[in-house]
């Protein structure tokens, strides 16, 4: 080592820890890994190292992958830097030019926008099917039809396509199927057991669980997913070590989180469906999620006001419970689908569906439930 100051400044460090280790996983905050020859780099390049890059991969990313897969007992996973990301990969693992994908027509906005919008210009089509009741998929099915695409609760109606029935329809017509299953998680179900290929997550939400990351997660068949690996390095899609410590952190106490917010969330809709300023409460009923691993509905809901003019009134009355363009914080929060996670959809589009004026998504968090109910009907009386 340089014995100038200069030299001493930037040669700062450590050697690694042999005798100890650390109790929880360190953050590799860095964008490349070091190598003590040439010879290392060969080694990585025929499959014996471990990182080179991390836009390539990286410690953090890959524990926030296995830890997902495990809980979603998937073969392979990879971490990517928003569930958009995630999404992306996994429908171009599967997906190439001239391929048709059928998808829910109860879809988050963002995944329409992919679908519709971005890889169209890369000649996919997408078909729109509703999935609220059981039928068969023939009609829809093509030559060049290769995916399913289903979210196991929608956003922002909170349906539950019956996911045993859907993947077993799609599977007679040899389609891969890929299933969001951000709002119910591994804790309530399991799509990879049900005979999916591919579970995506917006790890942003109920997986980070504290409003703090914006990450995604892509879990299942070892094959499909090693392919997204590569889709996610070269478009660049790669999450930061931080972003994926902070998820992996959050994870820890997904259970917990889950099982009050739940238990919260079945109060507060028998709450909406006896008010009289709400004129629909959409919140999953135990029939519809029967298949469910656990015997709860999630923690969203989402209702209608009786008088859809007063949605601005009720926002504005808001204290402690926020509006936000996003769910599943620990903390109770409100957003409004129109203006937000469905603005990509067309004026027609969003009425077809349901999605009107006074359509309000809440996502209930883990505060005193009778606190969340206080302030609502506050909101709701104002």
């Amino acid at each position: 080592m340089g014995e100038r100051f200069e030299t001493r400044t930037v040669h700062i460090g450590h050697k690694p820890l042999r005798q100890v280790a650390s109790k929880s996983t360190p953050i590799y905050q860095t964008s490349v890994f070091a190598f003590s020859g040439l010879e290392d780099v060969e080694r990585y390049y025929a499959g014996e190292g471990e990182y080179l890059y991390t836009r390539n991969g990286n410690p953090n990313q890959a524990e926030l992958a296995l830890a997902v897969a495990r809980l979603e007992q998937a073969e392979a996973g990879v971490s990517a830097a928003s569930g958009m990301g995630a999404i992306m990969a996994g429908l171009l693992a599967v997906l190439g030019p001239g391929d048709h994908v059928l998808a829910s027509h109860e879809l988050y906005g963002g995944t329409y926008a992919l679908l519709h919008k971005e890889l169209s210009r890369f000649g996919i089509e997408l078909e729109c099917v509703d999935l609220r009741q059981r039928s068969s998929l023939a009609p829809h099915v093509r030559p060049q039809t290769k995916l399913l695409f289903m979210e196991t609760i929608t956003n922002p109606l909170l349906s539950v396509p019956d996911l045993p029935y859907w993947i077993g329809e799609a599977k007679q017509y040899g389609l891969a199927v890929m299933v969001d299953n951000t709002f119910a998680t591994p804790y309530l179900v399991r799509p990879i057991q049900l005979g999916a290929d591919l579970v995506v997550h917006s790890a942003t939400k109920y997986i980070g669980g504290h409003s703090d990351v914006t990450a995604g997660v892509l879990v299942g068949r070892r094959d499909l997913v090693g392919r997204a690996s590569e889709i996610v390095v070269n478009y660049g899609a790669s999450l930061s070590p931080f972003e994926a410590w902070l998820t992996a952190r959050g994870l820890k106490t997904l259970a917990l989180r889950m099982e009050r917010q739940c238990d919260n969330a079945s109060e507060v809709a028998r709450f909406l469906r006896n008010h009289s300023a709400v004129k629909r409460t959409y919140y999953p009923d135990p029939d519809s999620t029967s298949f469910f691993h656990r015997g709860k509905q999630g923690a969203m809901i989402s209702f209608c006001l009786a008088d859809e003019e007063k949605v601005y009134d009720f926002f504005r009355a808001l204290d402690w419970i926020k509006l936000a363009p996003s769910l599943a914080g620990v903390e109770t929060s409100v957003s409004h689908p129109v203006t937000t996670s469905h603005r990509a959809l067309t004026e027609e589009q969003r009425r077809e569906a349901g999605i009107t004026q006074g359509l309000i998504r809440l996502s209930v968090g883990i505060e005193a439930v009778e606190d969340i109910i206080a302030e609502l009907d506050r909101a709701l009386r104002s």
